[in-house]
Protein backbone atom coordinates (compact mmCIF):
# COMPACT_ATOMS: atom_id res chain seq x y z
CA UNK A 1 0.00 0.00 0.00
CA UNK A 2 1.11 3.46 -0.73
CA UNK A 3 1.89 6.16 1.87
CA UNK A 4 0.08 9.40 1.88
CA UNK A 5 3.33 10.98 0.53
CA UNK A 6 3.97 8.54 -2.04
CA UNK A 7 0.38 9.12 -3.47
CA UNK A 8 0.92 13.09 -3.35
CA UNK A 9 4.15 12.57 -5.33
CA UNK A 10 2.74 9.99 -7.67
CA UNK A 11 -0.10 12.20 -8.95
CA UNK A 12 2.26 15.07 -8.75
CA UNK A 13 4.46 13.64 -11.16
CA UNK A 14 1.06 12.44 -13.41
CA UNK A 15 0.17 15.93 -13.47
CA UNK A 16 3.16 17.00 -14.66
CA UNK A 17 3.44 14.52 -17.63
CA UNK A 18 0.02 15.91 -18.85
CA UNK A 19 -2.51 13.60 -16.64
CA UNK A 20 -5.47 16.50 -15.94
CA UNK A 21 -6.95 13.59 -14.27
CA UNK A 22 -4.05 13.72 -12.01
CA UNK A 23 -5.48 16.90 -10.46
CA UNK A 24 -8.57 15.55 -9.32
CA UNK A 25 -7.15 12.38 -7.61
CA UNK A 26 -4.37 14.93 -5.70
CA UNK A 27 -6.96 17.32 -4.37
CA UNK A 28 -8.82 14.96 -1.83
CA UNK A 29 -5.71 13.75 -0.88
CA UNK A 30 -4.26 16.72 0.30
CA UNK A 31 -7.66 18.68 0.88
CA UNK A 32 -7.24 18.02 4.65
CA UNK A 33 -3.51 19.98 4.82
CA UNK A 34 -4.67 23.06 2.55
CA UNK A 35 -7.58 23.26 4.34
CA UNK A 36 -5.39 23.58 7.70
CA UNK A 37 -3.06 26.32 5.58
CA UNK A 38 -6.37 27.94 5.01
CA UNK A 39 -7.59 28.44 8.36
CA UNK A 40 -4.40 29.71 9.86
CA UNK A 41 -4.90 32.71 6.95
CA UNK A 42 -8.41 33.54 7.91
CA UNK A 43 -8.13 32.22 11.78
CA UNK A 44 -8.09 35.97 13.19
CA UNK A 45 -11.58 36.73 10.29
CA UNK A 46 -15.24 37.23 12.19
CA UNK A 47 -17.41 34.76 11.82
CA UNK A 48 -19.55 34.71 9.32
CA UNK A 49 -17.61 35.82 6.61
CA UNK A 50 -17.64 35.45 3.06
CA UNK A 51 -14.07 34.23 2.58
CA UNK A 52 -14.18 31.68 4.01
CA UNK A 53 -11.22 28.39 4.15
CA UNK A 54 -13.36 26.27 1.96
CA UNK A 55 -14.22 29.47 -0.40
CA UNK A 56 -10.13 29.93 -0.48
CA UNK A 57 -9.04 26.46 -1.15
CA UNK A 58 -11.31 26.21 -4.21
CA UNK A 59 -10.30 29.52 -5.73
CA UNK A 60 -6.47 28.12 -5.48
CA UNK A 61 -7.89 25.01 -6.84
CA UNK A 62 -9.34 26.70 -9.94
CA UNK A 63 -6.01 28.78 -10.36
CA UNK A 64 -3.97 25.27 -9.73
CA UNK A 65 -6.18 23.96 -12.92
CA UNK A 66 -5.31 26.16 -15.11
CA UNK A 67 -1.63 25.88 -15.09
CA UNK A 68 -0.47 23.64 -17.92
CA UNK A 69 1.61 20.97 -16.88
CA UNK A 70 3.15 22.48 -13.69
CA UNK A 71 6.78 20.86 -13.11
CA UNK A 72 6.62 20.06 -9.21
CA UNK A 73 9.82 19.39 -7.74
CA UNK A 74 8.67 18.34 -4.66
CA UNK A 75 5.50 17.76 -2.55
CA UNK A 76 6.59 20.70 -0.51
CA UNK A 77 7.08 22.84 -3.70
CA UNK A 78 3.46 21.78 -4.24
CA UNK A 79 2.39 23.06 -0.65
CA UNK A 80 4.22 26.14 -1.95
CA UNK A 81 2.78 27.51 -4.82
CA UNK A 82 -0.93 26.69 -3.01
CA UNK A 83 0.38 28.94 -0.29
CA UNK A 84 1.62 31.54 -2.82
CA UNK A 85 -1.59 31.36 -4.94
CA UNK A 86 -3.70 31.81 -1.71
CA UNK A 87 -1.65 34.71 -0.69
CA UNK A 88 -2.41 36.17 -4.12
CA UNK A 89 -5.76 35.68 -3.84
CA UNK A 90 -5.72 37.46 0.12
CA UNK A 91 -4.18 40.25 -1.06
CA UNK A 92 -6.58 40.42 -4.64
CA UNK A 93 -9.39 40.69 -1.65
CA UNK A 94 -7.39 42.99 0.44
CA UNK A 95 -6.90 45.54 -2.46
CA UNK A 96 -10.63 45.64 -3.75
CA UNK A 97 -11.54 45.66 0.07
CA UNK A 98 -9.42 48.31 0.07
CA UNK A 99 -10.43 50.39 -2.79
CA UNK A 100 -14.25 50.25 -1.56
CA UNK A 101 -13.40 51.48 2.00
CA UNK A 102 -9.99 54.44 2.01
CA UNK A 103 -8.93 55.70 5.29
CA UNK A 104 -8.18 54.26 8.92
CA UNK A 105 -5.90 55.30 11.35
CA UNK A 106 -2.08 53.15 10.17
CA UNK A 107 -0.04 51.60 12.60
CA UNK A 108 3.08 49.79 12.87
CA UNK A 109 2.86 45.30 13.24
CA UNK A 110 4.47 42.34 13.36
CA UNK A 111 5.17 40.36 9.87
CA UNK A 112 3.02 37.53 11.74
CA UNK A 113 -0.20 39.92 12.44
CA UNK A 114 0.22 41.24 8.73
CA UNK A 115 -0.02 37.27 7.85
CA UNK A 116 -3.31 36.87 9.58
CA UNK A 117 -5.93 38.08 7.07
CA UNK A 118 -8.14 40.72 8.32
CA UNK A 119 -10.75 42.93 6.49
CA UNK A 120 -9.78 45.49 9.15
CA UNK A 121 -5.99 44.22 8.48
CA UNK A 122 -6.38 44.68 4.05
CA UNK A 123 -4.51 47.79 4.19
CA UNK A 124 -1.66 45.77 6.39
CA UNK A 125 -1.93 42.70 3.99
CA UNK A 126 -1.66 45.26 0.98
CA UNK A 127 1.65 46.68 2.43
CA UNK A 128 3.45 43.84 3.13
CA UNK A 129 2.29 42.25 -0.62
CA UNK A 130 4.08 45.62 -1.96
CA UNK A 131 7.25 45.17 0.49
CA UNK A 132 7.85 41.76 -0.54
CA UNK A 133 7.79 42.88 -4.08
CA UNK A 134 9.86 45.40 -3.61
CA UNK A 135 12.51 43.29 -1.45
CA UNK A 136 11.67 40.41 -4.65
CA UNK A 137 13.48 43.52 -6.65
CA UNK A 138 16.81 43.11 -4.36
CA UNK A 139 16.66 39.31 -3.29
CA UNK A 140 14.06 36.95 -4.38
CA UNK A 141 15.30 34.16 -2.20
CA UNK A 142 14.72 36.05 0.69
CA UNK A 143 11.15 36.59 -0.39
CA UNK A 144 10.52 32.30 -1.30
CA UNK A 145 12.12 31.82 1.96
CA UNK A 146 9.56 34.36 3.64
CA UNK A 147 6.76 32.53 1.51
CA UNK A 148 7.37 29.19 2.53
CA UNK A 149 7.95 29.51 6.23
CA UNK A 150 5.05 32.44 6.83
CA UNK A 151 2.86 31.71 3.73
CA UNK A 152 3.17 28.06 3.12
CA UNK A 153 3.58 26.61 6.34
CA UNK A 154 7.35 24.82 6.26
CA UNK A 155 9.18 24.55 8.99
CA UNK A 156 12.95 25.55 8.78
CA UNK A 157 14.08 21.81 7.61
CA UNK A 158 11.80 21.70 4.75
CA UNK A 159 12.57 25.02 3.59
CA UNK A 160 16.41 24.51 3.66
CA UNK A 161 15.01 20.91 1.24
CA UNK A 162 12.92 23.10 -0.51
CA UNK A 163 15.45 25.69 -1.36
CA UNK A 164 18.93 23.37 -1.59
CA UNK A 165 20.17 25.71 1.58
CA UNK A 166 21.51 25.01 4.77
CA UNK A 167 18.97 26.01 8.23
CA UNK A 168 21.63 28.18 9.01
CA UNK A 169 21.10 30.74 5.49
CA UNK A 170 17.35 30.07 6.35
CA UNK A 171 17.39 31.24 10.11
CA UNK A 172 19.90 34.51 8.91
CA UNK A 173 18.16 35.28 5.80
CA UNK A 174 14.62 35.08 7.54
CA UNK A 175 15.98 37.56 10.00
CA UNK A 176 16.90 40.08 7.44
CA UNK A 177 13.86 39.78 5.59
CA UNK A 178 11.95 40.47 8.72
CA UNK A 179 13.84 43.51 9.31
CA UNK A 180 13.40 44.76 5.79
CA UNK A 181 9.70 44.24 5.29
CA UNK A 182 8.92 45.98 8.91
CA UNK A 183 11.07 48.79 8.23
CA UNK A 184 9.38 49.24 4.48
CA UNK A 185 6.00 48.22 5.83
CA UNK A 186 6.28 51.25 8.53
CA UNK A 187 7.73 53.68 6.24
Amino acid sequence: MQSKSDEITEQLRRWSEGDRRALDRLMPVVYKELRKLAGSYLRNERTGHTLQPTALIHEAYLRLVKQDFPRWQSRKHFYGVAAQLMRQILVEHARARRADKRGGGERNLSLDEALTFSHDKADELVALDDALRSLARLDERKVRIIELRYFGGLNLEETAETLDISIPTIVREARLAQAWLLREMSA
